[in-house]
């Protein structure tokens, strides 16, 4: 069973090695995705929950398969 604050810490370390990936930095893909920067570093440290919707779209954004994303 998973808990989740781990599935959004893992979530967002996920996020993290797939913004650096693409040589993002955090502004950059919050500008991209016409959101603030702290939204995307709350992502990141696990903090902030996305709807499925965002995520799709933050794939889009970042060039990646969803599952890249979604690895627990």
């Amino acid at each position: 069973m998973y808990k989740e604050t781990e599935i959004l810490k893992q979530f967002g370390r996920n996020v993290k090695a797939e913004r650096v990936r693409c040589g993002y930095t955090q502004e950059m893909l919050a500008e991209k995705m016409n959101v603030n920067r702290e939204y995307i570093s709350r992502i990141e440290r696990g903090i902030q929950n996305m709807s499925l919707m965002k995520i799709t779209a933050l794939a889009n954004y970042l060039g990646t398969d969803m599952n890249n994303l979604l690895r627990f």
